[in-house]
């Protein structure tokens, strides 16, 4: 009898618990959503009273000198002369209110006015809002530029669409960024790794892998073993891609892109399309993800026409925004 209560009573609590939980996150994004606009109408109030003063010079510093000492004397420290500065800028950047992402805390909004590019400040919030990304996630893309290694391959039509949609995954190349950042792995270049440590250490930090492969993957298998003529062949990491609907193989290369490799992953794609591939599956996609990815070989292999498979650099390391904004330069 005993055990009967308390099995019941603990079903009952997950159900108690799992309202009380809903019923806190409604209200903290309540509260989110109503700083965010309150901090909007602060913003529209000291950016009309600057025009108003605009004929005098530094106008604005000394309206927003005093301001911010009337206000953290009457409402607290979290209205210093910079955070006033953040809210200001924070209209001019977004100067619809009905355009506000509800989703999005103030902390999400500061992180998107470190980003000057109209096109990209769109992409990070409209991908914030599709992808759920935390606001240290948001930073974290930002941070590795990932607007721009998206964008790489892209026209301009597709990039302004990126720019009101977020991430757009109509085929195999959208799923692609050249290079991965992968500094989440905590392994120093040239420590003398090898790819199944690569592998080891991914899938051990794989929802930070999920984030750097982008939207829609799910995780299948690691060391997926095939077997051809009592043969046996091991691909390293398989994932599904729900937005595709297909198989996405990653084959992991510590070094140069290798003749070799290529042709290794060509096998793999092909018997994943006879063997493993369930009606209504797109095609296989194929990566292969090496430290060096050697240019002259991928113009002279069928990589430099293959629709289906990739080759792209990691790094182990976050670059700052200038090397890699250089790097992407280069490699277009």
């Amino acid at each position: 009898m005993g055990k009967v209560l308390r099995q019941s009573t603990e079903a009952l609590y997950k159900q108690v618990a799992l309202v009380l939980d809903e019923a806190r996150n409604r209200v903290l994004q309540t509260v989110n959503s109503t700083m965010v606009l309150a901090y909007w109408e602060i913003g529209r109030l000291i950016v009309e009273h600057e025009q108003k003063g605009k004929a005098r010079a530094g106008y604005g510093e000394f309206l927003i000198k005093g301001l911010s000492e009337r206000l953290a004397a009457d409402f607290g420290k979290g209205f210093t002369s910079r955070n006033l500065w953040y809210i200001r800028n924070f209209y001019l950047a977004f100067p619809k209110v009905n355009a506000l992402r509800s989703q999005l805390s103030w902390t999400h909004y500061r992180l998107l006015l470190k980003v000057e590019n109209n096109e990209a400040r769109g992409f990070y919030e409209a991908e914030s809002v599709n992808s759920r990304w935390s606001s240290r996630e948001l930073d974290r893309q930002i941070n590795s530029v990932l607007f721009e290694r998206l964008a790489l391959s892209k026209d301009k039509k597709h990039v302004l669409k990126m720019a009101k949609e977020g991430q757009v995954v109509d085929e195999p190349k959208d799923l692609v960024k050249d290079p991965y950042v992968l500094e989440f792995l905590n392994i120093k270049e040239g420590a003398g790794f090898l790819e199944k440590d690569l592998e080891k250490s991914l899938i051990s930090k794989l929802q930070k892998f999920l984030l750097e492969l982008g939207r829609g993957f799910s995780f299948v298998a690691r060391q997926k073993r095939i077997t051809v003529d009592g043969d046996h062949f091991y691909i390293d990491l398989v994932f599904y891609n729900y937005l595709l609907k297909c198989f996405v193989l990653i084959d992991l290369k510590v070094g140069k892109l290798a003749h070799g490799d290529i042709g290794q992953m060509d096998f793999y794609m092909r018997y994943f399309e006879k063997e493993e591939k369930k009606p209504g599956d797109n095609p296989t996609i194929g990566l292969i993800l090496c430290s060096d990815k050697n240019s002259t070989m991928v113009k002279y292999t069928i990589l430099s026409e293959s629709k289906r498979m990739f080759a792209s650099k990691y790094k182990l390391y976050l670059p700052s925004r200038q090397e890699l904004k250089r790097e992407l330069q280069d490699t277009r």
